[in-house]
C-alpha cells in the first residue's frame, strides 16, 4: 500500500506543477507571483517531478507552438503528423532540448516573458540529477515494496512528466468529446478530469487559451483552478482579471 500511495504522490504532485506552474504560469501567465515565490516553485517542480523534470523555459516556449500551430507540420506534438505516439514523444524530446540549448532560433514572441532560471535548470535537467532522482526511487521500491506486481510502477516514477504529456498531447487529440467545433483536434477527455487535474479540458483550453478555468460546462470541474483560487485568497499568486 505505500508503493501505491508513493507512486499517487507522485502522480498527483507532479501533474499540479507541470499543470500550474510549467503551463498556467509559464505558457500562459494567467497569474503571477513574486520573483520568490516562483524560485520555490521551481524547486517544488524539481521535487515532485523528480528524473522527469521539464524546464519552465523549454516547456512554455513549447506550448506555445503548439497553440500557434496546432495540427500542422510546425506543431511540436500532433497525432495528424506523427505516426504513433512513441515517435510523437521522440519529437517532443527533440524539439524541448533543442529549445533549452539554444539550437534552433526561436520568434521573440514565443518567448516573451517565459520564466528562467538557467543555473537551477541545468543542475535539476542533468543526468546527475536524473540518475539521482532514479536511484532515490529504486531504493524506495527496495524498502517498501511487498509485491511483485508493485514493481511494475517503479518505470512510472521514472518517466511520469512524459507519460502526462502522452495523455494529453495523444489521446486529447484522438478520444473524447468536444464543447467548440474548431480547425484542429483537440477534445476534452473527461466529463469530470479526475486524472489530469483539469488538464483533460483540451478542447476548451484550446477554444480560450487564457483562462485560468479549463472548465466550461458545470460538470467539468477543474481541481488545479480550484488549488488556484485557493493560493489566490492566500495571496501567494495573483490572478489575471478575465479577459471579456
Amino acid at each position: 500500500m505505500t508503493i501505491v500511495i508513493f507512486v499517487i504522490v507522485l502522480w498527483y504532485g507532479g501533474l499540479f506543477f507541470q499543470s500550474f506552474f510549467l503551463h498556467r504560469y509559464a505558457a500562459h501567465q494567467v497569474f503571477t507571483m513574486s520573483k520568490t515565490m516562483e524560485r520555490i516553485t521551481f524547486v517544488l517542480t524539481w521535487i515532485f517531478q523528480g528524473s522527469s523534470y521539464l524546464s519552465a523555459y523549454g516547456y512554455g516556449i513549447m506550448h506555445r507552438l503548439h497553440h500557434a500551430f496546432t495540427d500542422t507540420e510546425n506543431d511540436p506534438h500532433s497525432p495528424s503528423y506523427d505516426d504513433n505516439l512513441f515517435a510523437m514523444m521522440w519529437k517532443t524530446k527533440t524539439i524541448y532540448q533543442d529549445i533549452n540549448t539554444q539550437r534552433i532560433a526561436v520568434d521573440q514572441r514565443f518567448t516573451k516573458n517565459v520564466p528562467q532560471w538557467k543555473s537551477f535548470d541545468a543542475f535539476a535537467s542533468s543526468r546527475f540529477s536524473r540518475i539521482l532522482w532514479i536511484s532515490f526511487y529504486i531504493i524506495f521500491f527496495v524498502f517498501f515494496a511487498t509485491a511483485w506486481w508493485q514493481w511494475l510502477l517503479l518505470p512510472v516514477t521514472f518517466l511520469m512528466a512524459p507519460i502526462h504529456g502522452v495523455i494529453i498531447n495523444w489521446f486529447g487529440h484522438v478520444y473524447g468529446y468536444v464543447n467548440f467545433k474548431m480547425k484542429n483536434t483537440s477534445k476534452n477527455l473527461f466529463r469530470f478530469d479526475f486524472l489530469m487535474m483539469g488538464e483533460g479540458y483540451h478542447n476548451n483550453h484550446h477554444k480560450h487559451a487564457s483562462r485560468a478555468n479549463f472548465g466550461v460546462k458545470w460538470y467539468e470541474i477543474d481541481i488545479t483552478y480550484l488549488i488556484i483560487r485557493i493560493l489566490d485568497a492566500l495571496k501567494v499568486i495573483q490572478l489575471k482579471p478575465i479577459k471579456k
